[in-house]
């Protein structure tokens, strides 16, 4: 079309040089009468100029409109490209905090794993350590238990070997699982003397007897006085008494009825464990006694204890 309309506009001078009446412009009012000395060419090429004109004014005012649509356009995505860098950005910082906190969580699991596994391992001990000590106490019950038993046995035995000493003479009980032969001074001694008298060794002949047939049982001899004081040229007070009548009955246990050593210990408590109060005739006379105390032995129930 514009080749067309540079064409009319070399040839609309040619033209208008052969006629006399002037041709309005493009874009000026078009005459309301075309002149007369027009020749029919002349108006063909007028005809066609305007309708180029008016072509070129729309095609103008279209590219100046499509102009302003590539500006707008442009700016439009000059913002869309900000916001686009914007939210690059802000999804990089969310990125790079996600990975952060994903390291920083992993970092505070493996420290949480670590301690688990660490509590798990300190449990799994405790539960094996609660296991043997389960394991041991019922062990220690069964012991106790056969010693309770042994004890209730030789308290039998002993009760009707010594049925013919009277209560103040002789009392046999059982005390934390041990036999306790508790022999008065009545019995066994004169007063301030350490010489077993002869119905205390008929009383230590058959409690002899009874040890010589159970050899598991430990025997330990404790002297008792009372608080009044004594003091001789053999006995310097009441304490070093009582361990000497201790060491007199584990004598004739051991030489006269052949109970070895190695069961017996002696031991004096002279008035510093009273079995009544000193301040009546006969709680003293409770106090003045020779206990020989009886004890299966200890060894299995020791070997728990040390495990």
């Amino acid at each position: 079309m514009k080749k067309s309309f540079f064409l009319l506009a070399g040839i609309i001078p040619a033209v208008l040089l052969n006629s006399c009446a002037p041709v309005y412009r493009c874009g000026e009012t078009r005459p309301a009468r075309t002149p007369l000395l027009w020749s029919s060419n002349l108006k063909t090429v007028v005809n066609e100029r305007d309708v180029l004109c008016i072509n070129l004014s729309a095609k103008e005012k279209e590219n100046a409109r499509l102009k302003n649509e590539i500006t707008t356009l442009t700016n439009a995505r000059n913002e869309l490209m900000k916001e686009r860098d914007s939210l690059l950005y802000a999804q990089q910082d969310l990125r790079n905090k996600y990975n952060n906190l994903i390291n920083d969580n992993l970092s505070q699991i493996d420290q949480f794993n670590k301690v688990l596994k660490a509590k798990s391992d300190e449990l799994a001990s405790k539960e094996k350590l609660l296991t043997e000590r389960e394991r041991a106490l019922t062990e220690m019950n069964l012991a106790l238990a056969r010693q309770d038993s042994i004890a209730q046995r030789l308290n039998a035995v002993l009760r009707n070997a010594m049925l013919g000493f009277n209560a103040d003479e002789l009392i046999v009980e059982i005390k934390n699982g041990k036999v306790y032969v508790s022999m008065s001074d009545k019995l066994l001694f004169k007063s301030g003397s350490s010489t077993v008298e002869e119905k205390g060794r008929e009383a230590l002949r058959l409690l002899a007897d009874v040890l010589g047939k159970n050899p598991d049982i430990d025997i330990l001899v404790e002297g008792h006085t009372d608080n009044v004081p004594i003091r001789t040229s053999v006995y310097k007070d009441n304490w070093d008494l009582s361990v000497a009548r201790a060491t007199s009955i584990v004598r004739i246990l051991a030489v006269d009825y052949k109970i070895a050593s190695t069961r017996m210990t002696a031991s004096g408590k002279g008035e510093y464990s009273p079995r009544s109060d000193n301040q009546t005739a006969e709680g003293r006379a409770l106090n003045r006694r020779t206990e020989i105390i009886l004890s299966p032995k200890l060894q299995e129930i020791m070997q728990l204890l040390t495990h």
